[in-house]
């Protein structure tokens, strides 16, 4: 990281900019070699091809579950409802144990599904990037599927409802 304080300021414009855009959010889940399930909350997803059917997902080089991601051979993306703010705080700042407690049941891919998510997509990991302080996770969706209701969303900084 650089010292240049023209690079962190740039970094802290960024930050801002992109904050205005609103999001959905998020978890995405794996399997670790010993069949536990990790998934942590994100909004850096998005549908990037439909031929074939490809989805992008980054994961900060510092997580401590990125091994997991890259090792798995599959994630799934739990796209969260505006009732599900509860584990999007819970995946993003309870260390350990995130799915205690949690519904969720196996994807045929094996990642955990979040009972209740707006939609879930299970994904084969197809390729891993280097993207500055991320990694990059291409997935082909396998499967996927959708229920009723209304997004959880964050803008500026915080979490947002749609009218």
């Amino acid at each position: 990281m650089s010292s240049d304080p023209s690079h962190s300021f740039a970094n802290a414009l960024l930050r801002r900019a992109s904050a205005m855009f609103p999001t959905g959010v998020a978890v995405v889940s794996t399997l670790a070699p010993d069949g536990a399930p990790h998934g942590l909350t994100i909004n850096s997803f998005c549908s990037l091809s439909l031929d074939p059917p490809l989805v992008m997902v980054s994961i900060d080089r510092a997580c401590v579950f990125l091994a997991y991601f890259e090792s798995s051979g599959h994630f799934a993306v739990n796209i969260l409802s505006e009732h599900q703010r509860d584990l999007s705080d819970r995946f993003a700042q309870i260390p350990e144990g995130r799915f205690s407690g949690v519904e969720w049941r196996s994807a045929r891919t094996g990642s955990p599904l979040i009972d209740g998510s707006l939609a879930v997509i299970e994904c084969e990991t197809r390729q891993v990037l280097d993207a500055g302080d991320h990694r990059v996770l291409i997935g082909e969706a396998v499967a996927a599927e959708f229920g009723e209701g209304r997004p959880l969303v964050f803008f500026a900084s915080a979490y947002a409802r749609l009218r």
